[in-house]
């Protein structure tokens, strides 16, 4: 196939696949279960019905310990009232333009949110009392600082037990600090690579993850910001919320991805099938599939963007900053996908076999092989879309004003009548076999003078309409003239006359 890598291959720069942004859940094991948390309670011998009791002073020594780090790095708490209606990320933005993007604690918010959450029950008819699973409402602190191999990143620690924490980061400035010690060289914008001095390189680092780095981070993270699980020996367990996987197409210019980038968008609205997108994330659609599907095409302040959904992983692309053309899939739920690993059997036995994606960080490797086929095989598709990229050009070419020898010749407009009439004597099968003369041309035009005539050569010529026969005041129509030509009283005749042939014409 000609991959559309390889059709525009001189106007690309390079392409590179990362993961974007990942969402950690961290729980603690024994503590992230109504019934793990009542063995808990019984093991230390606190009555179930206690528990509130139990998880007050729990809640005050995450609170006392928010407070002192703020206090040792000198700032404040910020308490956000209206959680929907403030963008954090916002407010970030500008602290780090007066901070700048040096590592260390960059802000802490708080915020009153939904929590998980637990209560006591008293089943009289087993005669038991335990946890039951329950959801309320308690602070959340955000606490958003820069590592050096993590980049940007925020932990969302809450005050209530069983305190299930959030951790987020982005690939990209995972893989930046790694070209970083690699000395590769590169030029990163927000979430994107805008260069890369070695892509090759900088993709085998991609591909090397090592989800070994990130579990020891993670780890002294929760020990930095939520001292409750060390107090008793716990360790927290890290899943995978949501993770997102970009294959950019790096261009040279704006100008060239422009063109390129509004047909494919504009195809894809129209071609993306429901099984094109389940081919695309590697899925079979079954013929009783409840879940949401579909496409999804919108207009963003930073430009447009087209998204296939089918459930909870989805599939997009958009132009970055209007020189990327990034692909992307993001996925909600990577138990969605199934792929070849170790299964433990009831007996004890473990057989290799196709099994459900496991949510724990583990997975990033496999899911990283997964979601970077998904962009290439939406990357295939789009591929085979007709490029009009070249007949743009074209059209702009011989539309605009050229500048030749001090003189301006404008261009051919395909409404004008001075125009289609020239079109429409060039088109004359005479001129196809012998040539077009200055005198040839005259005994169409009677009311044009020689001089005129030879204007009319020149402005065809400079726009590459015709060319020149060596030696001979003689020309011939060129293929992109016989194609605009063609095209001139196509619009005319079968578009333009029978459009507006029913429309009555007023007198003024």
């Amino acid at each position: 196939m000609n991959m559309l890598t390889e059709r525009y291959g001189n106007i690309i720069d390079g392409m590179i696949g990362s993961f974007d942004r990942i969402l950690i859940r961290g729980s603690m094991s024994g503590w992230n279960y109504a019934a793990g948390m009542t063995s808990f309670l019984y093991s230390q011998g606190i009555p179930i019905f206690d528990y509130v009791q139990f998880a007050q002073p729990l809640t005050q020594a995450v609170i006392d310990n928010a407070k002192r780090i703020a206090r040792e790095n000198g700032m404040e708490i910020e308490y956000i009232r209206k959680i929907k209606a403030f963008r954090k990320e916002d407010r970030i933005k500008k602290i780090l333009k007066l901070r700048g993007m040096h590592p260390g604690l960059v802000h802490i918010f708080s915020a009153t949110e939904t929590c998980d959450n637990y209560k006591p029950w008293h089943d009289k008819k087993a005669g038991k009392t335990y946890l039951k699973p329950d959801s309320g409402k308690c602070l959340h602190y955000y606490f958003y600082f820069i590592d050096e191999k993590f980049g940007l990143c925020y932990m969302r620690v809450p005050t209530w037990c069983p305190f299930n924490l959030q951790f987020y980061f982005n690939g990209h400035n995972w893989l930046a600090a790694k070209m970083d010690k690699e000395g590769i060289a590169y030029e990163l914008r927000d979430n994107a690579f805008l260069s890369v001095e070695d892509y090759e390189r900088a993709q085998k680092l991609s591909d090397g993850i090592r989800v070994e780095e990130l579990h020891r981070a993670l780890d002294a993270f929760a020990r930095r910001y939520c001292p409750v699980a060390e107090k008793f020996g716990f360790q927290y367990h890290w899943s995978i919320i949501q993770a997102e996987y970009s294959t950019d197409i790096i261009f040279k210019r704006q100008s060239d991805l422009a063109p390129i980038y509004e047909s494919l968008i504009r195809t894809a609205v129209n071609s993306v099938k429901p099984d094109n997108i389940a081919s695309f994330l590697g899925q079979k659609l079954h013929p009783l599939y409840q879940g949401e599907m579909g496409n999804n095409f919108n207009k963003r302040i930073l430009g447009t963007r087209i998204k296939h959904q089918m459930g909870a992983v989805s599939i997009k692309m958009y132009d970055k900053f209007g020189i990327i053309l990034r692909i992307e899939t993001t996925v909600n739920d990577v138990s969605q996908f199934k792929h070849l690993r170790d299964v433990q059997k009831r007996d004890g036995s473990v057989v290799t076999q196709q099994a459900r994606m496991k949510k724990n960080i583990y997975s990033l490797h496999s899911l990283a092989g997964i979601l970077k086929a998904s962009n290439r095989r939406y990357l295939e598709f789009i591929s085979t879309f007709d490029d009009p990229s070249r007949g743009i050009k074209n059209l702009n070419k011989i539309s605009e004003t050229v500048e030749s020898n001090n003189r301006r010749y404008r261009g051919f407009n395909f409404f004008s009548e001075d125009d289609q009439s020239l079109f429409e004597v060039l088109a004359r099968g005479e001129f196809n076999i012998n040539g077009l003369r200055n005198k040839s041309l005259r005994e169409h035009f009677p009311e044009k003078s020689s001089s005129a005539i030879s204007a009319i050569l020149k402005r065809l010529r400079t726009h590459g309409l015709i060319k020149k026969v060596k030696n001979l005041c003689k020309y011939y129509l060129t293929k992109l003239g016989k194609a605009v030509i063609t095209a001139g009283l196509a619009v005319k005749q079968m578009i333009l006359v029978p459009e507006l042939a029913g429309i009555p014409v007023f007198a003024r």
